[in-house]
């Protein structure tokens, strides 16, 4: 596995493959609900909300539950409160690991995500150990046969985009977060479709992990996105590319 954020795309084609669609609507009602508490019911003026709602179309969420998890964001009906919380650790091998959860019991969070860390022979750290190693950035993920690379890099560049990287079957596209839309708006209206779209936390630089290290890190990492309270994982861990098979 190389490149600097490739683990979110194979995770991404993995999940694909696997998840229980139960659980991803979980997450996404979730994040619906909070972007919608803070930042208002209006996706034209909540960009998280509007990305949000994105996700849950690309799933294809029935439009009924948008709407109800919005009207629990904003008070129209009853919900639970989540509050958002960020937990920081080392995998194995010394490999740097974001946490990013919503849950309506912190301790509970907490307390799981320890365990998590401790079984696969990591350890939860401190605020801020290991943030400042990832940075915010838009990711557009293309599948090769949607996209020619030229007309690709033009239309993504002219929108304001940072870089476009071959990483095999797809081309990744990168933005700073106030570009994002712009740029997917750009991909979208020449009729190429995303096979990815999201914010995330890309690492700046990648930790190569071999043998045992590499493998209780992926443990590690499954055990995290299977977990209720976890919305989403980053990793700087660069283990190889059979092990996420």
């Amino acid at each position: 596995m190389s490149g600097h954020n490739k683990w979110s795309s194979i995770k991404h084609k993995k999940g694909a493959a696997d998840a229980k669609r139960g659980k991803i609507f979980s997450r996404i009602i979730k994040e619906i609900t909070v972007a919608a508490r803070m930042g208002g019911g209006d996706p034209n003026a909540n960009p998280r909300l509007r990305a949000a709602i994105s996700s849950a179309k690309t799933e294809n969420m029935p439009k009924d539950n948008i709407e109800r998890a919005i009207k629990k964001g904003t008070g129209e009906l009853e919900g639970v409160s989540y509050e958002e919380i960020i937990y920081e650790g080392y995998a194995p091998g010394g490999a740097a690991v974001l946490v990013e959860c919503l849950t309506d019991n912190k301790n509970r969070a907490v307390a799981e995500v320890r365990h998590l860390f401790n079984k696969s022979g990591g350890n939860l750290g401190e605020n801020g150990c290991v943030a400042w190693m990832f940075e915010k950035k838009g990711l557009i993920v293309v599948n090769k046969d949607a996209a020619d690379e030229d007309q690709l890099m033009e239309i993504a560049i002219d929108a304001g985009a940072d870089d476009v990287n071959d990483e095999g079957d797809t081309f990744e596209v990168i933005t700073g977060t106030g570009d994002f839309e712009t740029v997917k708006e750009a991909i979208e209206k020449a009729e190429i479709a995303c096979e990815m779209a999201e914010v995330t936390m890309i690492p700046q630089n990648m930790l190569a992990l071999q043998g045992k290290e590499a493998e209780q890190t992926v443990r590690l990492m499954d055990a995290l996105e299977d977990c209720d309270d976890v919305q989403k994982v980053y990793t700087n861990a660069d283990v190889p590319d059979d092990l996420l098979s």
